[in-house]
């Protein structure tokens, strides 16, 4: 099982400042790359103070310029919001100058705030990212391309540069029949249970395996990422505190994810949630070494490729950097596949 590193990108309150959160990003991504992690993720989202990257492209040309073999995946770039014909050119000139190390996940997009704000409302963003995609593997893959469509109608256009390789890509998916749908085609999913329990997590598993199954063949190469809220803490103390900054962040995640989407000058309202402390921390990893090490074997065991650990949640970078090195030398080497390894 390999391990990758989500970016934590979580800007508090406005006083925070934006250059210190990116400053604070690519310095993990270097620190990844030393310990020898996967690779990292980068989110991306718009006009709110979490998961803040507008351009996920642009931080990995950055990282991948500071960095010599971390793979850099997007998680996930938004098609809805973009005009594939531009993208499409981009995500080329991107793969070249992270000199092929570039992971392009992809998605619908997660919160109607944005993207309704965007221009395309969340009722539609399924069968819009549905047609974007097909639109942007046909520039990538073939050199003439013309197309008719609902939203997208163009006359033959060749994107330029031409791709240097067939550019890995991953499809962003949470619900099971979705999850396997993809798998069926023969795509790598990347997935999330959030903050629910490990039976949701088992179902979104078991809908990539069938999928992947389906597909033969075509899916030989296919992987499954997950993205678990993971935190290598101190002791049992660290990790209630931990669990105490979760459970506060979730109280804005909630609001644009399945909320109002109540949002003041780019700041998300915390709002009651329903889920207990107690229901948080059964369904997160955020626990010593020890007994992190034997709940991501359930993981290895259920055949997830590789856990997306997403630990940020208003936490110093000091302990972040921190809690890397940690999870590097007490947890990565006990799972085979992972190169994870202390250093100073």
């Amino acid at each position: 099982m390999d391990f990758n590193y989500f970016l934590t990108s979580y800007l508090p309150t406005k006083e925070y400042g934006g250059e210190r959160l990116y400053s604070d990003m690519v310095e993990q991504a270097v620190l990844a790359d030393r310990l020898g992690f996967r690779s990292v993720s980068i989110p991306e989202h718009h006009l709110v103070n979490v998961l803040l990257v507008p351009s996920p492209l642009q931080l990995a040309v950055k990282i991948a310029a500071l960095t010599s073999r971390v793979e850099i995946a997007t998680a996930i770039v938004v098609l809805p919001i973009r005009d594939m014909r531009v993208f499409a050119g981009e995500v080329v000139q991107a793969d070249i100058l992270c000199k092929g190390r570039l992971t392009l996940g992809v998605g619908r997009g997660a919160f109607a705030y944005e993207v309704d704000r965007l221009g395309t409302p969340i009722a539609e963003t399924r069968q819009k990212f549905d047609e974007s995609f097909d639109v942007l593997c046909a520039l990538l893959s073939r050199e003439e391309v013309s197309w008719d469509g609902k939203y997208y109608r163009f006359e033959p256009i060749t994107v330029m540069p031409r791709p240097v390789r067939p550019i890995p890509m991953m499809v962003a998916a949470m619900a099971p029949e979705a999850i396997y749908s993809a798998a069926s085609r023969g795509l790598s999913v990347q997935t999330t249970p959030l903050q629910e329990s490990h039976s949701v997590l088992l179902e979104q598993v078991d809908a990539f395996k069938r999928g992947k199954a389906a597909a033969g063949e075509k899916g030989r190469g296919s992987r499954l990422s997950l993205q678990r809220v993971a935190y290598a803490a101190r002791d049992e103390a660290d990790a209630k505190r931990c669990i105490a900054l979760i459970h506060d962040y979730y109280k804005r995640f909630d609001n644009v994810f399945s909320g109002p989407g109540t949002v003041r000058n780019g700041l998300i309202e915390a709002l009651p949630r329903k889920q207990t402390i107690e229901e948080l921390t059964r369904n997160v990893l955020v626990c010593p070494p020890g007994e992190l090490v034997d709940r991501l074997g359930a993981y290895e065991e259920a055949g997830i490729d590789e856990v997306i650990l997403s630990g940020g949640f208003g936490q110093s970078q000091a302990e972040m950097l921190e809690m890397m090195h940690r999870f590097a030398s007490d947890v990565a080497p006990h799972f085979a596949r992972s190169g994870l390894t202390a250093v100073a």
